[in-house]
């Protein structure tokens, strides 16, 4: 396992301006059902309905582990501005995804597969939204493919589900204006990872379903 990722000092101040805030729009309330190692990779997937998702979930975690936990997002809207792409790169060392990808892949790879297994293999972290899209946060959609491939690739990588309640009201889809409402993000406790003989399509129900048993 590589050393623990430091962010740069900019980087740390911007960081802790951004989970003050985070907290005062969302009042977001952290609850934890299962005790938290200082040394795991793991994988938090959640429920998604607002841009804020991924935030709210970084913002969530100790200090010292936000460091080594990289939001995966698309690359389209984080790089669509100067700032933007500096919040991306310079304080989440998010993985971006370009969700359109070049027509000439030679010219342009994205192997979203690829980009989000290296930081798992080197001890980090990710933050991950299975459904693949935002919904309207009254029901989760079913799970895309990814989040099988990455636990067959790292069975040793713990996959933690986090329910968020409320981020759809906050910031629904759509719209750009933030509604100060109380939030709350659940961590439930890890679910098992690929079980011997286990298919594909009866492990994302099961991991969908440790997901929902979360919401209240």
């Amino acid at each position: 396992m590589e050393p623990r990722t430091k962010l740069p000092l900019d980087g740390r101040l911007v960081a802790g301006f951004l989970v003050r805030l985070c907290r005062l729009l969302t009042g977001v309330r952290a609850r934890w059902l299962a005790p938290l190692p200082d040394q795991q990779a793991r994988i938090y997937y959640a429920n998604h309905s607002s841009h804020l998702d991924g935030m709210v979930i970084w913002a969530s975690l100790p200090g010292h582990l936000r460091a080594q936990v990289r939001p995966v997002a698309a690359a389209d809207y984080w790089l669509s501005s100067k700032l933007r792409r500096y919040i991306a790169r310079r304080v989440f060392n998010a993985v971006l995804i370009k969700r359109r990808p070049a027509e000439k892949q030679s010219e342009q790879p994205n192997n979203a597969l690829e980009l989000m297994n290296d930081p798992l293999k080197k001890g980090q972290s990710l933050i991950i939204f299975p459904e693949g899209t935002r919904g309207n946060g009254e029901e989760i959609s079913p799970f895309k493919s990814g989040i099988w491939h990455l636990a067959k690739m790292n069975p040793d990588v713990e996959l933690v589900p986090v329910y968020l309640e409320n981020l759809n009201r906050v910031l629904p889809k759509g719209s750009r204006l933030v509604v100060p409402i109380l939030c709350s993000a659940t961590f439930g406790e890890p679910v098992e990872s690929i079980r011997e003989g286990e298919e594909k399509a009866e492990f994302l129900l099961r991991a969908r379903a440790a997901l929902e048993t979360l919401a209240p």
